[in-house]
């Protein structure tokens, strides 16, 4: 045992005792270098964000149109498919246009009637004037043989009886000349002073809007853009005006909104640099420039803005939407609502 142990025991040691001198300086300098790494690192991130804000919270925007019905009815017809691209003023959808054809010749039926009534005032009001010129001559007539039976009656050449008749009738003409010119000023009453009657003007307002409600069952685009959202566009589904039944997408213009701390605000200003990165395409860096600042928060715009009526209030860092705008149109499809992380430039 001894013999063993002095063999074995002693080169142990001599082989031992060098190995762990070089061990325990590799890891006190291993020791000392990971912090001096970090405190580098974190110093130089330090220096380097002196001079830069970011956020990740930040989006791709494009102007979206919500195309919808202005009259009512079902869909007969569509001409579009989702992710079709389409121009202004191409046809989407028809309406079932026959009950508004049929709107309209009613409507053309009703300015005929207006016509007819109208010339039948017209006629009317033409012959109350003869009716006054056939009264006032009537009543000059009975006037003169008035005056002859009144001579007569002096004379003693009458009897009173006939004077009286002929009394009678110039009392009987007189209420027929102030009928007829009563007639005449109700006929001409009836007439408007602009020459139009009010029949045929209801009649021509309501041929226009049967006109244009009958246009209006072939919806066309109103831009330029990308067809989304087609999901209750189908043959015989009930349009109804003010519900939209399908959206286009303008890819002409793409821009990022990027919601900054309001404690970033105080450095940013239009006009900075900016670099933003698309979640979707890693390795893509697009530049840019600071468009614009919002003139109010997320919150302030939300359909119910933050009260603080009861006084129970939590101060929370409130973020403010900037707009960011390509220098240059990007190199891959921008798609609404796509991740982005913004970094800008505030120096």
């Amino acid at each position: 045992m001894n013999q063993e142990t002095k063999l074995t025991g002693t080169p142990l040691v001599e082989e031992e005792t060098p190995a762990k001198a070089p061990g325990k300086s590799r890891r006190l300098l291993i020791m000392l270098i990971v912090p001096l790494l970090l405190l580098v690192g974190g110093g130089w991130m330090w220096w380097s964000g002196q001079g830069t804000v970011e956020t990740d919270n930040a989006q791709v925007k494009q102007d979206i149109t919500s195309v919808g019905a202005q009259i009512n009815g079902p869909i007969v017809e569509v001409l579009v498919k989702e992710g079709q691209q389409v121009k202004a003023g191409q046809l989407l959808f028809r309406i079932d246009p026959e009950p508004y054809r049929v709107a309209l010749l009613s409507a053309e039926a009703q300015l005929a009637q207006a016509q007819l009534a109208e010339r039948q005032v017209v006629t009317q009001a033409q012959g109350t004037g003869s009716d006054i010129s056939g009264a006032q001559a009537q009543l000059t007539i009975d006037q003169r043989a008035l005056s002859r039976q009144a001579e007569l009656l002096q004379r003693g050449f009458t009897t009173k009886v006939r004077y009286d008749e002929a009394l009678a009738d110039v009392e009987r003409d007189r209420t027929a000349l102030a009928d007829a010119r009563a007639r005449a000023a109700n006929a001409q009453a009836a007439i408007a002073p602009s020459g139009e009657q009010p029949g045929e003007a209801a009649a021509r307002a309501a041929i226009a809007k049967a006109r244009l409600d009958l246009s209006r069952t072939e919806v066309r685009a109103p831009t330029s853009g990308v067809v989304a959202n087609t999901d209750r566009l189908l043959a015989g589904q009930q349009a109804v005006p003010g519900i939209g039944l399908l959206s286009l997408v303008g890819s002409a213009d793409s821009w990022i909104e990027a919601n900054f701390k309001e404690k970033d605000l105080a450095r940013m200003a239009p006009g900075q640099r900016a670099r933003v990165e698309i979640d979707a395409y890693p390795g893509l860096e697009i530049e840019g420039r600071v468009a614009s600042i919002g003139a109010g928060t997320g919150s302030e715009f939300a359909i119910l803005p933050a009260q603080n009526a009861n006084g129970n209030w939590v101060k929370v860092t409130q973020r403010v939407p900037v707009r960011i705008k390509f220098d240059r149109r990007p190199g891959r499809p921008m798609i609404a609502g796509l991740s982005a992380t913004v970094t800008v430039d505030v120096e």
